[in-house]
């Protein structure tokens, strides 16, 4: 059974119809990529996976053993997190809670995950540093850190590389394809084509009605697919 499967949804944003007759399965270890221009639906997606936002109409099934608390999300930067008056090692371990069924302390285990996702992604020197004090890249690799801190079993990250540059965005698509590569599904909401058909192993791409939705090599050779790829982003 796919880990998710979408049945001919309709989403809206208050009282505003958003999407319609969106259909898409996500497998485990895929890594799918969804790409539209905005207002096309994306973020509207992402708060129904999450369960923010409830569909309209149509279906979204999970797999055997999957709940919305298997979903690790990296959302988009905002001020207020870029500002955010903790310690490295603390932002880290807050991913930890979303797998305890009671606020409580941290143990020796969460200490312990949140360390091995720290050297995993080289932040491990950072770890008694404000992160507030840190530049985006920084920052993005922590808060990658602290959604793989929760042991998550598919990562959904909305826009990562919003105002980082060239060289830091880079590093951050290599970091997140590592994780798709180690076997974890990630559904990655991006503006950038030429990104995801490098990275992607599926696209589906939304403009109030799903454009397109396959494999990374049949959207290169669709329609839509030649159509946008050129353009490399919205």
């Amino acid at each position: 059974m796919s880990l998710i499967s979408c049945d001919n949804v309709s989403l809206a944003y208050g009282k505003q119809a958003v999407l319609s007759e969106l259909s898409f399965t996500v497998e485990r270890g895929d890594y799918l990529c969804v790409v539209g221009e905005n207002g096309s639906g994306k973020s509207t997606l992402v708060k129904t996976l999450l369960g923010l936002l409830p569909p309209v109409s149509g279906t979204i099934t999970f797999g055997k053993g999957f709940t919305r608390k298997s979903i690790a999300y990296l959302p988009q930067q905002n001020a207020a997190q870029k500002d955010f008056p903790a310690s490295v090692m603390e932002v880290v371990l807050s991913g930890r809670l979303s797998s305890k069924k009671f606020i409580s302390f941290y143990n020796a285990h969460d200490r312990e995950v949140a360390k091995g996702v720290m050297e995993r992604l080289a932040i491990a020197d950072l770890a008694s540093r404000s992160f507030r004090e840190l530049s985006g890249g920084q920052q993005q690799r922590v808060l990658l850190a602290r959604a793989l801190s929760s042991e998550s079993e598919l990562l959904l990250v909305d826009e990562p590389t919003t105002g980082l540059d060239p060289l830091v965005t880079a590093d951050l698509y290599g970091l997140i394809e590592e994780v798709s590569a180690s076997g974890k599904t990630v559904i990655m909401v991006t503006h950038d084509i030429a990104s995801a058909v490098k990275y992607a192993s599926h696209i589906l791409h939304l403009h109030q009605k799903p454009l397109f939705f396959g494999t990374k090599e049949d959207y290169v050779s669709s329609e839509v697919g030649r159509g946008y790829i050129d353009r490399g982003s919205y």
